[in-house]
Order: structure tokens, then sequence, then C-alpha cells
């Protein structure tokens, strides 16, 4: 049975900044900024995020306002739109794409999943909102008159130094299960952010603002909170929708996270893939080759063929990246137009192909980094960043393909997938 969506919309509690401003507007204003990333790559990296100046220029461009509702002053645009503008911004920095990506698709996730009530206090006052999000339960939520008492400390917040809230996951401690979680919402003003991040305490990723936030006792209303691992079952996408879908009309609430999830992961590597090509490109057409003084690399067949071959692998994991974004709102749709839910097989199906993506364009920026020049290996040149970078999304427990695949299959024969309790 079709889940028929009310036609009006819901009434603005905050004004939209522009309210007719386009897709590709959009996208344009990310374009735009890619020469002042690149600028500031070193300090960024150093400081451990991109500055505060490019944040207030992100928040001047609507940046964080892209997927969040236009009933609380976002832009409401699609998944494919979202992606689409952080590509831009990964690659003027793919570190600095990787915070701001983090940071700004969490609205997407509070207007799916929290009720009414949640949404217009988180999004308030003013519709100024983003936040990192962490899965592992790594806290605890005590019950308290009103809400919960939250403490513990979480790792991997990318996106932490500009965010405005943090998303985390607690066990919820109002539960007789001990394996009970919920996800809550907190004001950063009332989370510790440890200086652990930047500079040269990890291999790659240096400008994420990946930091770890420590919780002590903080007290939020019961409405900051949602269901836990919900976010990631399929129990969260039941035969009526989410509050989201109901308080926005809009399927793209129906807020499954997983596909979209890792795109926001290899949005920075195919950032990553095509700054290298530029940067192989600039390297080729300016120096001679080794063997046969006086020819410029761009003409000899080897960089040729190393230039082809990583086009065309940046090439074809873009492709897949849009094509999954397009796909998840095909989903949504359907969804809306005639009942059919989105699957726990549709999803991890969907994380699967953009994994792949992820992996073509990590092989891009390999293929460069082995034919760039020993020159191109030294600290502070672009491609050897670059290639940090991949290795550290290679590491993510998010990316291992070959790990994922048998609970593709175990959701499909309908077996115990055995991941994030499903």
């Amino acid at each position: 049975m079709a889940r028929a969506l009310k036609s009006r919309l819901p009434d603005a509690v905050y004004p939209v900044p522009e309210p007719d401003l386009t897709p590709e507007e959009m996208i344009a204003r990310a374009r735009a900024f890619r020469s002042r990333l690149r600028a500031e790559q070193d300090e960024a990296e150093d400081r451990g995020g991109y500055s505060e100046g490019m944040h207030r220029e992100f928040l001047k461009a609507g940046i964080y306002r892209i997927l969040q509702p236009r009933m609380f002053g976002g832009y409401e645009f699609d998944i494919t739109t979202f992606y689409r503008t952080m590509l831009e911004i990964s690659i003027g920095h793919p570190g600095a794409g990787w915070c701001a990506t983090l940071c700004a698709s969490h609205p997407w996730v509070v207007g799916s999943h929290w009720k009414e009530e949640g949404q217009r206090a988180l999004f308030g006052p003013d519709g100024n909102f983003s936040a990192p999000h962490r899965a592992p339960p790594t806290g605890t939520a005590t019950p308290v008159e009103g809400g919960y008492r939250i403490a513990g400390q979480w790792d991997y917040c990318s996106g932490i130094p500009h965010a405005t809230h943090f998303l985390g996951v607690a066990r919820d401690g109002a539960s007789d299960d001990k394996n009970a979680t919920l996800t809550f919402a907190i004001p950063k003003s009332q989370v510790t952010v440890l200086d652990d991040w930047g500079g040269d305490k990890t291999l790659g990723m240096r400008a994420s603002g990946s930091n770890s936030v420590k919780i002590e006792n903080a007290v939020i209303p019961r409405s900051y909170t949602t269901y836990g691992y919900g976010l990631w079952r399929a129990e969260a996408t039941t035969a009526m929708g989410t509050p989201g879908t109901r308080l926005h009309r809009n399927p793209m609430y129906l807020g499954r996270t997983s596909g979209p999830y890792h795109m926001s992961l290899v949005t920075p590597i195919l950032g990553a893939a095509r700054a290298s090509i530029e940067e192989f490109e600039t390297i080729i057409a300016r120096r001679e080759t080794r063997h046969q003084p006086g020819l410029l690399r761009f003409k000899h067949a080897d960089f040729q063929r190393t230039w082809g071959t990583a086009r065309a692998l940046a090439d074809a994991a873009e492709g897949i990246l849009l094509a999954a974004g397009d796909k998840y709102m095909w989903q949504c749709r359907r969804w809306a137009e005639t009942g059919q839910a989105i699957s726990l097989e549709d999803d991890l199906r969907l994380w699967g192909m953009v994994q792949h993506a992820g992996r073509l364009a990590g092989e891009a920026v390999e293929t460069v980094f082995a034919n760039a020049s020993s020159a191109a290996t030294k600290k502070g040149e672009k491609i050897e960043r670059y290639y940090r970078d991949v290795a550290m999304y290679k590491s993510h427990i998010s990316s291992q393909y070959l790990n994922f695949a048998a609970p593709i299959a175990r959701a499909h024969f309908g077996l115990p997938v055995g991941m994030f309790g499903m």
C-alpha cells in the first residue's frame, strides 16, 4: 500500500536564508572554495581541521544546511546534490572535505529520526545545526527526571571543531536489556573536545577534525534522544515511515543511513583522486622524461597510460557514487508511492556499492602516486598528502568490502546478518 505524503508543506519555524537557491548554485559555491582550500592545506593539517575563516564562509554559503529540512531553515536538497557539493570541497582538500561532510550530513539524520519536539529544540533558535555522529556505544545514559545523564568518551568525531552539537550512542540505563542503546544529541557546549588530532598524530586525514569528545555527567532532555542502533537496522524504517517523513512529508527522511553514511567517507577519497590527477597533470606538463631529454612527460606513452588509467578509475568511482545517491532517492520515492520499504538487503547492497567506489578512487590515487616520481613523496607535497588520506580511509572498518560481502549474502538468504545487532 502506498504511503501517501500530504502535499502541503509544513509551516516554517525558521526562515530559509535564500529560499530560491538552486542545487547548481550551491555546487558552484563549493567549487569556488577550491583554490583557498588548497592554499590552506598545510595549515589545516597542522591545526587538525579547516580554519575558522573557512568555517564562516561555509556558513555564509549554506553548506551545513543542504540536507536540513526547510521547516527548520534548511534547503532540503537531495542526497545526490549534497555529495556533489561535498565533492567540490574535497577536490580542494580531501581532509577538509571529510571534516565538512561528516559535520554537514547529520541534519538529515536528525530530520529523519527525532520527533518534532526534539527537532524544534535541536535546530533552534535559528536553524544553525551541524554535528558529527559516533555509533559505538562508549558511554552511558542514566535516566533522570525528564531526561538522561550522559557520560563517556567517543573517538573519531569527525567535524567536531566546527559543530554545534554532537550525536552519540550510549548504553540505555532505562532498559533492563544490558545491550540496549539510545542515540542522543547534545550541544557542543556540554562536551569537552580533546586535543588528539592534527599534526603528526595520525598518518592521514589530518585536517578532518576527528577529535575525541568527552562528556562528564551532562544532563539532556528526553526529546534529545531517539532509538539506538535503530538508525542502522531495518526496524528504523517501519511501514509507517519515520518521524521525519510524517513531519516533513519528504520520503528522503526515511533516513536509511548505511549507503549515505559510506558516501560521506568515499566522497573525500574521490576528491583525493580528482585532485591527484590534476596535480599529476601539472607535473607531466612541466617535467621532461629522464631517458629522452627534451620530451615532456605528457607526450610519453608511459605517463599518458598513467593519467588515462587514473582518470578512468576516478570516473568510474564518481559514476558509482552519484548513482548510489540517485538510487537512495529512488528507493525513498518507491516507498512513498508503493509502500515497499527499503529492506535490510537494499541497505547493505547500497553500502557495498559505495565501498567499491571508494576502492576505485583509492586505486586512482595509488596509480598516480606510483608514477609521479619520488619528488612527490616529500612531506608537504599534495600527492603525498592525498596518498596518506587514502591510506586512512582504507583502514576504516566501513571500507572493508571483503568483510561486508558475506553480510550482504546473509541478508539475501534471510540469515542473521551479524552486524550492529542485525
